[in-house]
């Protein structure tokens, strides 16, 4: 949902400039991660969702759960979003909170489905390559995908590098129909 994202949005960029501020941005992006993940929970979203539930015994629930994953500062961020009922943005505000610590760190996480096993010498080839068209660091996820009659498909961010033979077939039909 964009409406999430847009109010996710100012929340993930406080976080991500005290993180920056206070020389932690590995500890926040974890902190922010458990807490996004938490508040995904069934029992927890319920709890989110009740209106007879105060701001206050959210928070405090959230961060009983979350328990020692949490320091102070990010027990006193939960109870700003929990004091303008923004808890259930959690999820959106970490993920966000780590496109802007990748962006930060010249690093993308890149998501290689291939037909067949690589081997290590394909994995860092191919991430060489990636890194020096991405001119970024690249962090690589390699899955196995029986269905592809072979080649990969890779997706970095909002890009993707269609190199199955899938994908081939499916432009080449296409360009034969137009």
């Amino acid at each position: 949902m964009a409406e999430l994202s847009t109010l996710a949005r100012p929340y993930a960029k406080a976080a991500f400039e005290f993180a920056v501020t206070a020389g932690d941005l590995q500890g926040w992006s974890q902190s922010l991660a458990i807490a996004g993940s938490v508040a995904q929970q069934s029992n927890v979203v319920r709890l989110l969702a009740s209106p007879s539930v105060t701001a206050e015994q959210q928070a405090q629930a959230l961060i009983e759960i979350c328990g020692d994953a949490l320091n102070d500062q990010g027990k006193n961020f939960l109870t700003v979003l929990s004091e303008n009922r923004r808890l259930q943005l959690l999820p959106d505000i970490s993920q966000q909170f780590d496109v802007l610590k990748a962006n930060r760190e010249k690093a993308v996480d890149v998501e290689v489905t291939a037909a067949h096993e690589l081997d290590a010498e394909q994995q860092q080839k191919l991430s060489d390559a990636l890194s020096t068209k991405l001119e970024r660091k690249v962090n690589m996820q390699v899955r196995l995908d029986k269905d592809l009659l072979g080649g990969a498909v890779i997706r970095a961010g909002d890009t993707v590098i269609d190199g199955s033979i899938r994908g081939r077939l499916a432009k080449l039909a296409e360009s034969l129909h137009s």
